[in-house]
């Protein structure tokens, strides 16, 4: 038995640091992989994860091994992370291009990295002093409709992934409900993963599953949470008491050891996309974590991500076929028919007109007759720009290639991209005239205008209309967003007017009209996902009115949808009026593929931050020269360095370098290859400048 061990740690070293992946540390016993360890590093102590142990030979100590410092302490109340959790975080590591201790630290709760192991203990100690008893008391449930029974069956009797293409209003959350109490019927012990992609959503699928299940079966995992709350419920998962653990992105690394069912749902969300530190994909670690530990999975959407309908293509001709199960639900359960697409020609409407008469007129009837109305503008604050209609000055933010948008309540010039804030001045700071104005319209703006052009309409009791807006800015505070989704909800709101927070997702029942502002720019986008992206988030809009049958019998009224827009003749415009998610995904498809674009080609972004706009292009345009003598590069296509399309924030110069092939291996290959030149260009005079770098595999956002 050797006296001491050679302990491998993973730590979440400084970025760019060069170190390894795993320091190693001594230890008097071998301590199991996945044991959390306090170690030294530098001066500080830190959390990490033990990787392996190998034995030292005290006669003749292995070279360097005298210079090893101690593990300081192992948290050893608490039992190590599971191999299965260990293959996910090290797979994530290498596919995303970033170092195993950043994606294993980061997933761990941050409360855990300050507790030591006494600390620790004596929290573990509280909960099993007041253990909780997380036997499912499972509520009886709806009964499923034949489309849902038959999706539950495929689920049963079949490998999947499944890609469950429900219409909005078609029961998909109810499919999730009784997949996971099948489940834990047939295995009690076992656990089953939900995600969301925001957290505003969180609040009522939480509320159905406690409902269906029992509050002490069901923990929440998203970054809204407190810290301490956080530590509980990854807590609860770890130890296997919860048995439902749901979430954001972060919940797809849930130390679960018993995970059984994955459920990604309104899957096509790009809020699945980290977009900082390792920008790893949610939905689709899902679907490896799910392969990996033989848990069925099932991503959910009424507009699936082209990624995904193309996976579950059925086999055709020489064609074999997609990896995904496709399930398809299309009638409404308990909702009137899909509303009518209505589309206003902004091309035949007097110039500057912001509400079309038509749709103000439909939207006072509505009111007329007690029914609620949503408006949907993509895009918050009171305008998009101050201006000066004498010298040309416009707001623009000192410190990035932006403007800074106004924001009427509080008076200031906001940047929604550093912060920067300032009060709006009293004259233009370049001529000095006081008639600044704004220019351009954005959700509080419309919450005023709105408010306005309708004064002269009451409710049916005589009241005057309210109009409320949610966005970004109305939900800034603690528990805002609840209070006014409940307002709605309890019919306190007659015209919702918001950004896409408002699109997804929410279950309004009395809302019989939907109104899209301004959608256009989305069509002519230099982003080829734009399209995809505008498509959903309209069809997820449309699908917020008429959820209730009923209502709308009492009513007398029909469920519409009204888009104002300058190019009604748009082939998505087309798809979109006939609900026809298949024939525009189609379309898109068939110009992807032309293109050779994602899902016919697999794509990767090498972005650089620097002083200068030369300084990062520089040190991009060396990288690609350094590429050219590695393994495979023949295979890859590296384009030229641009400026990403808002290429200053906060002082800091971006660029970035599109990495394209048709083999996702030989892709991985060079990025892999790439990584030790790219470290080594920082010190040379193209990476002097540079702040930092760092690769983006599957980007969402180019």
């Amino acid at each position: 038995m050797a006296d001491t061990w050679r302990i491998e740690v993973a730590l979440h070293t400084p970025a760019h640091a060069a170190l390894d992946d795993r320091l190693s540390y001594t230890a008097p016993t071998a301590l199991p992989a996945g044991t959390l360890v306090r170690v030294p590093l530098g001066r500080r102590e830190v959390l990490g994860v033990v990787w392996d142990a190998f034995p030292l030979d005290a006669g003749s100590p292995e070279p360097g091994a005298m210079t090893l410092k101690p593990v300081a302490g192992a948290l050893d109340d608490l039992p190590p992370l599971g191999s299965a959790w260990r293959a996910l975080v090290a797979f994530a590591a290498r596919y995303y291009q970033r170092s195993l201790g950043e994606i294993a630290l980061s997933a761990l709760p941050p409360q855990l990295r300050d507790l030591s192991g006494v600390q620790l203990a004596r929290r573990l100690k509280r909960r099993r002093a007041d253990p909780a008893d997380a036997a499912v008391s499972a509520a009886p449930a709806a009964d499923a409709t034949p489309e849902q029974a038959e999706a539950l069956r495929r689920i049963e009797a079949e490998a999947g992934p499944f890609l469950l293409f429900g219409s909005t209003g078609s029961g998909k959350t109810e499919v999730y409900l009784q997949a996971v109490a099948r489940l834990l019927a047939r295995a009690p012990d076992a656990q089953a993963l939900v995600m969301v992609p925001e957290i505003n959503l969180t609040p009522q699928l939480e509320a159905r599953f406690r409902a269906r299940f029992g509050s002490e079966a069901v923990v929440s995992l998203h970054s809204g949470m407190t810290n301490p709350q956080r530590l509980g419920s990854w807590l609860s998962a770890h130890a296997g008491q919860a048995r439902i653990v749901l979430g954001t992105r972060m919940a797809v690394f849930a130390s679960m050891p018993t995970l059984q069912l994955i459920v990604v749902d309104e899957e096509h969300d790009p809020s699945y996309k980290q977009q900082e530190g390792a920008r790893y994909s949610a939905r689709d670690l899902a679907v490896w974590r799910g392969r990996n530990e033989g848990a069925k999975v099932i991503l959910g959407s009424a507009t699936p991500s082209l990624e995904s309908w193309h996976q579950s293509r059925p086999a055709e001709g020489d064609d074999p076929g997609g990896r995904y199960v496709r399930l398809a639900m299309p009638s409404r359960v308990g909702a009137g028919a899909l509303p009518a697409v209505r589309l206003v020609d902004m091309a035949l409407q007097p110039p500057k007109t912001v509400l079309s008469a038509g749709l103000l007129d439909a939207i006072g009837q509505r009111i007329a007759r007690g029914e609620q109305s949503m408006v949907f503008l993509n895009r918050r604050g009171y305008a998009p720009v101050l201006a000066c209609g004498d010298c040309g000055w416009k707001s623009e933010c000192p410190h990035c290639s932006a403007y800074r948008v106004f924001h009427k309540i509080d008076r200031t010039l906001r940047c929604h991209h550093c912060g920067f804030a300032e009060r709006v001045p009293r004259a233009c700071p370049a001529c000095g005239n006081p008639d600044i104005a704004p220019v351009g319209r954005g959700t509080e703006q419309l919450e005023e205008h709105l408010g306005e052009l309708l004064a002269p309409v009451h409710r049916p009791d005589g009241s005057p209309v309210r109009v409320a807006r949610i966005d970004a800015d109305s939900t800034r505070k603690q528990g805002a967003l609840e209070s006014q989704l409940a307002a709605v909800h309890a019919g306190d709101v007659d015209v919702l007017v918001g950004t896409q927070m408002i699109a997804k997702g929410h279950d309004f029942r009395r809302i019989t009209l939907v109104a899209a502002v301004n959608p256009d720019g989305a069509l002519f986008s230099s982003d080829f996902r734009a399209p995809e992206r505008l498509f959903s988030l309209l069809m997820q809009s449309a699908g917020r009115a008429g959820r209730d049958a009923a209502y709308l019998a009492a009513q007398g009224a029909t469920a519409e949808m009204w888009i104002q827009t300058s190019h009604r003749d748009h082939p998505l415009f087309a798809a979109l009026r006939r609900h026809d998610y298949p024939a525009f995904a189609q379309g898109e498809l068939a110009e992807r593929r032309a293109a050779a674009m994602p899902p016919f080609a697999y794509q990767a972004l090498l972005r650089a931050d620097a002083k200068t706009q030369e300084a990062a292009q520089a040190f991009l345009n060396a990288a690609s020269v350094a590429a050219d003598v590695l393994e495979g590069a023949d295979h890859v296509t590296r384009y030229p360095a641009v400026p990403l399309t808002i290429q200053r924030v906060a002082n800091v110069e971006r660029a970035q370098m599109l990495v394209e092939s048709g083999s996702r291996a030989a892709l991985q290959r060079l990025l892999a290859q790439w990584q030790p030149l790219l470290h080594g260009l920082r010190r040379t005079p193209e990476g002097k400048g540079v702040i930092r770098w760092l690769i983006d595999v599957d980007p969402q956002q180019i």
